[in-house]
């Protein structure tokens, strides 16, 4: 061991986000199992690293005894004083043992447990960054496909994985796209962290709209509802505290440019954009548009509604195999029976 070890060892410790003295522990203890396996198991020893120089020493550690019954545990008084006369019964009394050939087996030792550290660390260094990031968006490439299940590189080269139910409806994910994806989960692993990442969450949807408008990131924009069918269809349902400010138009965008933003990362799913209502019988009409209702009533539970339609508007407000009812009625939380009239 040496000054350049040392040094090297530094530089790994603050690139690897390891704690100098755990590191160094670690490697004193190896280097004693190390010591033990080689030269005599029997003996109680410590092995001390000097953090600045690398020097490198092997203690036998002896109990201080009137009569010696293990000579590898117990030392007599007098032989104890003899080194030091300070020395009483009781205490513990440290010899040098150091071996000539223990410098090559340390440094094997030190090495195996370096990178055994290394590889701790940068599991937990990956686990604690991206708890930390459980739904949030993150941008991945996409590497190869494992038993029907998408494996992407994320950021610093950390794996993630979409499985095959996060995997939105008709979409291709070809080796070497780019796409986010929301984190829904990040768990602990025999191989490291595994970090589970979503298209068909509806926080992906509203994380996509939080990056395109500046009124919701503000808050002078409130987004208080998705409801996804990804791959397919979405709804969101939008508010403004402030009269003067529109907020359908504001996820909208100038000549439509923020929500087809949202669109395209979706692969085209299209974007119902309603808007809130804390009258329920309002935010039912709204949340079933593009179809135009004529009148909503509310059943006494508060959570159904019975909604009348022209007849030329009942197809558009149940939409293709039901899917626009079912997604008004996902995104107010209202059970929602729709019925026709001629006017």
């Amino acid at each position: 061991m040496n000054t350049e070890f040392i040094e090297a060892l530094r530089q790994l410790i603050s690139e690897k986000h390891i704690s100098e003295e755990v590191l160094f522990a670690a490697i004193e203890q190896a280097m004693v199992s190390a010591y033990k396996r080689n030269f005599g198991s029997g003996q109680s020893v410590r092995v001390e690293l000097n953090r600045n120089t690398g020097a490198l020493g092997v203690f036998a550690q002896k109990t201080i005894v009137e009569e010696v019954r293990d000579p590898k545990q117990e030392i007599s008084l007098e032989e104890a004083q003899s080194h030091n006369p300070l020395y009483q019964l009781g205490e513990s009394f440290s010899q040098e043992v150091t071996p000539k050939d223990f410098g090559r087996i340390a440094a094997q030792t030190a090495k195996q447990v370096v990178t055994q550290r290394i590889r701790e660390a940068e599991r937990g260094y990956v686990y604690e960054t991206y708890s930390e990031r459980e739904g949030d968006i993150v941008t991945g490439m996409v590497l190869r496909t494992e038993q029907r299940n998408v494996m992407l590189e994320l950021e610093n080269q950390i794996e993630g994985v979409l499985p095959l139910g996060e995997q939105a409806f008709g979409e291709y994910y070809n080796i070497g796209s780019k796409i986010k994806a929301y984190v829904t989960e990040v768990k602990k692993a025999p191989k490291g962290p595994q970090i589970v990442v979503s298209r068909t969450h509806p926080g992906l949807l509203r994380r996509l709209f939080e990056v395109e408008v500046p009124e919701l990131y503000d808050g002078t924009v409130e987004l208080k509802s998705v409801a996804r069918e990804a791959g397919q269809r979405s709804k969101i349902a939008v508010y403004s505290p402030l009269d003067e400010v529109d907020p359908v138009g504001a996820c909208v965008g100038p000549k439509g440019g923020r929500v087809q933003a949202v669109v395209n990362e979706l692969a085209g799913e299209k974007i119902d954009i309603v808007r809130w209502s804390a009258d329920t019988a309002e935010y039912v009409a709204n949340a079933l548009s593009p179809a135009k209702v004529l009148a909503v009533t509310m059943g006494e539970d508060g959570k159904s509604a019975r909604v009348i339609v022209e007849s030329d508007q009942l197809s558009l407000a149940i939409g293709k195999g039901g899917q626009n009812a079912r997604l008004a009625a996902k995104l107010t939380g209202c059970k929602i029976d729709i019925i026709s009239v001629e006017v």
